[in-house]
């Protein structure tokens, strides 16, 4: 687990407190929205604005693991790419997290 928290968060070392703060709000932000997306895309309704948020950081992180093992890029900052990458990841999560619970 610590090796994959790593290898998604190499790209983004901050230099200053400043940048820790702006890069944790630009992964607040993209989270937000890539959640709510994804959200809709699965269930039509939003889980709530903190599940939304966390659901669209999560997806994020699986979204650049995916995308970098089949060769392209994953998350790059704050844009389109990114967030459809994010998007990717929280709708692949969302699928297997109401499987898993139609299971049980």
């Amino acid at each position: 687990m610590v090796n994959f928290v790593a290898f998604a968060l190499q790209r983004y070392s901050p230099r200053t407190e400043q940048d820790l703060v702006t890069q944790l709000l630009m992964w607040i932000v993209l989270g937000l929205v890539a959640g709510f997306i994804a959200s809709k895309i699965i269930n039509r309704r939003g889980e709530g604005i903190i599940l939304d948020i966390l659901l669209g950081v999560l997806g994020a992180f699986i979204g650049g693991w995916l995308f970098r093992i089949f060769g392209s890029t994953g998350v790059t900052g704050l844009n389109l790419w990114s967030l459809m990458v994010a998007v990717v990841g929280a709708v692949v999560f969302l699928i297997v997290y109401h499987g898993i619970r139609r299971v049980v």
